[in-house]
């Protein structure tokens, strides 16, 4: 069973995502955004996510390191989806076989 406590992470990790995407619809729609503003607005939603998974990768572990650079190596070629999908799977492959 999941742990109460990271089910409510998670929620409020796609309530965030979610209301930067909508956000930026709601209160800047009338107003031509520079490109280094539309920039940040893009790329809010993985910065949320990054803060959170992050203090994971400090803990040494072999296979959090190996999922951090296949992480960094699909952020470089892909957008943030498939990023966070391979993230994910990548993480729990690792983590099932080197554990």
């Amino acid at each position: 069973m999941l742990d109460p406590l990271y089910v409510i992470t998670i929620i409020c990790m796609a309530a965030v995502t979610y209301l930067t995407r909508v956000g930026r619809y709601v209160f800047l729609r009338n107003r031509t955004l520079s490109p280094r503003l539309r920039t940040v607005m893009e790329n809010a939603p993985g910065c949320v996510l990054i803060t959170i998974i992050a203090p994971d990768f400090v803990t040494g572990r072999p296979a959090d390191l190996i999922a951090l650079a296949v992480t960094m190596v699909a952020a470089t070629r892909l957008p943030v989806l498939p990023t966070v999908i391979i993230a994910i799977a990548s993480a729990g492959v690792l983590r099932h076989v080197l554990a």
